[in-house]
């Protein structure tokens, strides 16, 4: 990137420059997605653009999203900031945080114009398996809709959890991948991120046309960032010394583990992928519970900072999100405070 400076002070192509692009068609192709040049590929500033850029381009008034639930946030409100209805399909702590694809295809109407799936997923961790991807790919196919797989934890993976590429699954309507340099890379702060178009583009040339305009209408992403993507997508993956035994995310996420299990108080799923803990509150040992009022009063009290459960849209008020990226060895006395926390608001 520091190489590059002198040649970045112009525009570059509204979709990125070449070499990016073709890292990232090399990435997909190695993945098994084949049928992608890089013409398919958008390059934005972050993931956060080009989920925007993406949703308004298909949208119009009253159309809607399947969104899961819980989800990042993000989608439900750039659904709703292009005047269309976020939709959410469960996915419960019950069931392991995974879709029900026959729950899905009930909220299909004739006004569903997409499905999201975040894999894996931000807050739960959850990774999906092979049969539950290529069932809600049969429901996108079957109804003509647009899917759009959030993938930016692609290799944040723990355990025996295996990735699988949704757009591998996706012959006969649209996909469009999504990820960045943001997670797996640890280089946020470039806001550089992609959106891969592959399936049937045959289909939705329009569609493409109108995410084409919406990236010239910006001219063009960050250009210095967008030199580092050959180096990251092709270079040494690191990620795989962080979520492997011994890597601090994996020990994080088990330091995490660990604190779930030994508390009085909280149950969670553990997350496969991904760099977060979503713990549940036994409502029935703290009446009345509510996440918001319990992260203020953590903050406020012990100085720890989580996030409400029910800021990504869910039905439920007793989980919150930790994150795996304190070093590991801070979380018992985090989890000391939080039970005391918990403590306080049963009386004992």
């Amino acid at each position: 990137m520091i190489e590059n400076l002198g040649s970045s002070e112009a525009y570059c192509h509204q979709k990125g420059i070449f070499p990016a692009r073709e890292a990232v068609v090399m990435q997909q192709q190695h993945r098994g997605v084949l049928d992608v040049t890089a013409e398919d590929v958008f390059i934005g500033n972050g993931v956060s653009e080009l989920i925007d850029l993406s949703l308004r381009a298909l949208l119009n008034p009253e159309d809607e999203v399947l969104i899961p639930s819980p989800d990042y946030p993000l989608w439900t409100a750039s659904v709703s900031l292009n005047q269309a209805k976020p939709v959410y399909y469960n996915c419960k702590p019950e069931n392991g945080f995974q879709p029900d694809p026959g729950e899905i295809a009930s909220l299909i109407t004739p006004r569903t114009r997409a499905i999201v799936v975040i894999n894996p997923n931000n807050p739960t961790g959850a990774v999906y398996k092979r049969e539950l991807l290529e069932a809600i790919a049969g429901l996108a196919e079957k109804h003509r809709l647009v899917l759009f797989s959030d993938e930016i934890y692609d290799q944040m993976l723990y355990g025996e959890a295996v990735h699988v590429p949704m757009a591998t699954l996706v012959k006969d309507s649209l996909c469009v991948t999504l990820s960045g340099l943001s997670k797996v890379y640890r280089a946020c702060g470039y806001r550089v991120g992609w959106a891969v178009v592959s399936g049937d583009r045959e289909n939705a040339r329009e569609y493409i046309h109108a995410m084409e305009m919406l990236a010239s209408l910006r001219l063009c992403a960050n250009v210095p960032g967008q030199w580092a993507v050959q180096t990251a997508l092709g270079g040494v993956q690191s990620i795989e010394q962080l979520t492997t035994p011994g890597g601090r995310l994996y020990e994080s996420r088990q330091a995490i583990i660990d604190g779930v299990e030994n508390s009085r108080f909280m149950t969670m799923v553990e997350p496969e992928g991904a760099m977060y803990g979503f713990p549940g509150v036994d409502p029935e040992l703290i009446a009345g519970f509510d996440d918001q009022a319990f992260a203020l009063k953590l903050l406020e009290q012990q100085h720890i900072l989580v996030t409400p459960g029910s800021s990504f849209n869910v039905p439920y008020k007793n989980h919150f999100r930790l994150t795996t990226l304190p070093r590991p060895g801070k979380y018992q006395r985090v989890f000391e405070q939080i039970e005391e926390c918990l403590a306080s608001m049963t009386g004992g």
